[in-house]
């Protein structure tokens, strides 16, 4: 299908100009549409530009009943704060919540045969396909998916088809995928195209989704000093337009080490990151730079519990980040992890599996807590005055005479020893 797809020449990036004559140009070839539900992300993608964006179609499709609902996942509603800062000049009364395990409908499944040859054999079972209802009864005439490319734990690079079956999916969409890419390993498709979560997301679009009038949205963006810089944008329907904005990601986004750190400092936006749920990328997004026996220390003031689920939170207290091969038998000997195969992939992510130390430093979580569940404890005040992330640049920096590597936002990329990145191998 046709798409269209422009790459920032100038250092600056793309303009808002520049983004708005390219939405309204695609959008004037198409019948003009009466009823829209936009699916942009959450607070947690707060740097993808899909706030303006979406701003933007709100006044593009002026006339057209507009819906938009987040693109949650398993993650919490979110606030009315929240959208008023990440949208804002857009209605709240438009905003509509997703909820993963209730508003979904099943579709159809991804068999075991196509999921065990994607996966090198390491998994073997059906996939649920399970979406949000209102994308196959709402009586829409145009979906518009909303995101970033960028790397990604579970999927290997985030977005195209998975903002709709992970962020508007269902439980068994969910655990699957999720559970897939943990037994793959996430370092083997961190920062790389056709990974096995991502040829499960195209199959079942191809299979069960043809008829759903979708449009995609694609950004990149990198931090800079002004906020995120508009690396790339493709409009359309067509898996190559993903692939051309992986390539500008790859080039963006990762960030290759001439050696492994020993010591990495990473700081948690408070305003965004409240659960180890969503602020372990601080975990997933430096694990291939990180030397053996070195160490990690997440500053996160805003963290106040481990799942965005209550349900979930639950099951981490339970079973703890303690390592890849103890969680895969727990689910074998487990009932209820078996039935939340999400979070088990999530424990398995969380681990170091001892390579190296995981330090938390919490706002509203405790000493006892963070231990429970195998992570090592600094308190949040010790930790800002030892390391104060108001003045430490991005990258190498010297404290106290101690080296040290300090990332202020870890969700906007991925960082790797070269080494380790090139000689990753499936199930491990």
């Amino acid at each position: 299908m046709p798409y269209t797809f422009t790459e920032a020449i100038e250092p600056t990036g793309l303009s808002d100009h520049d983004i708005a004559v390219m939405l309204s140009t695609y959008l004037a070839d198409k019948p003009k549409p009466k009823k829209v539900l936009l699916l942009p992300p959450d607070i947690t993608r707060f740097n993808s530009y899909a706030g303006p964006i979406t701003r933007m179609l709100c006044g593009l499709l002026d006339g057209a009943a507009i819906d938009i609902m987040p693109a949650l996942g398993t993650h919490v509603p979110m606030t009315a704060e929240e959208i008023d800062r990440m949208y804002p000049g857009v209605s709240p009364s438009l905003f509509r919540t997703h909820n993963w395990r209730e508003d979904v409908v099943h579709l159809g499944d991804v068999p075991a045969d196509f999921i065990k040859n994607v996966s090198a054999g390491l998994y073997d079972q059906p996939i649920r396909v399970e979406i949000n209802r209102r994308l196959v009864e709402g009586g829409y005439d145009m979906i518009v998916s909303v995101g970033q490319v960028v790397p990604h734990e579970v999927a290997g690079m985030a977005n195209y088809n998975k903002n709709v079956f992970v962020g508007c999916g269902g439980a068994g969409f969910i655990h699957g995928s999720h559970f897939l890419g943990a037994v793959y390993g996430m370092e083997n498709m961190m920062g790389r195209d056709f990974t096995p979560v991502h040829r499960v997301f195209d199959y079942a679009e191809e299979a069960f989704c043809k008829d759903i009038p979708l449009t995609y949205i694609l950004t990149v963006t990198a931090p800079n000093d002004q906020g995120p810089n508009v690396r790339s944008l493709a409009v359309g329907r067509d898996r190559r337009m993903f692939s051309d904005s992986i390539r500008v990601s790859q080039n963006a986004n990762l960030n290759f080490l001439e050696k492994p750190l020993r010591k990495v400092v990473a700081y948690l936006d408070p305003e965004v990151f409240h659960t180890t749920w969503i602020g372990n990328k601080a975990i997933y997004r430096t694990r291939m730079a990180i030397a053996d026996g070195g160490e990690l220390l997440v500053i996160a003031p805003g963290v106040h519990r481990f799942g965005e689920d209550l349900g979930n939170d639950k099951l981490i207290r339970k079973y703890g980040y303690v390592g890849r091969e103890r969680i895969l038998a727990a689910v074998r000997q487990n009932e209820d992890l078996r039935g939340s195969l999400s979070v088990a992939a999530h424990l398995i992510h969380g681990s170091s599996d001892g390579r190296f130390a995981i330090t938390y430093a919490p706002g509203h979580l405790t000493r006892e807590e963070i231990e429970s569940v195998n992570f090592r404890y600094m308190g949040l005040d010790e930790a800002l005055g030892r390391y104060d992330v108001h003045a430490l640049k991005p990258g190498v920096n010297t404290v106290r005479g101690e080296e040290m590597y300090f990332i202020p936002n870890p969700a906007l990329g991925l960082w790797a020893d070269r080494n380790r990145f090139d000689n990753a191998a499936p199930g491990q």
